[in-house]
């Protein structure tokens, strides 16, 4: 089995979290590069925020 035929082998039970289908190897934990895209673009634009009561003058004390 060659390296690109692994690399396009689904990954068993395991869903990609942006659309739900199944995962592949090349893209885990995606199933496609549109998919790795969008997560990065959410990443980039502030999509993923954890919140906090902190202020950054605190934050930079420690």
């Amino acid at each position: 089995m060659s390296e690109k035929e692994i690399d396009l082998m689904p990954v068993p039970n395991m869903k990609c979290p942006i659309c739900g289908k199944e995962t592949i190897q090349q893209y885990k934990p995606f199933c496609s590069k549109r998919c790795a895209d969008v997560d990065l673009s959410r990443w980039l634009n502030g999509g993923y925020v954890i919140h906090t009561d902190e202020t950054p003058d605190t934050m930079q004390g420690e």
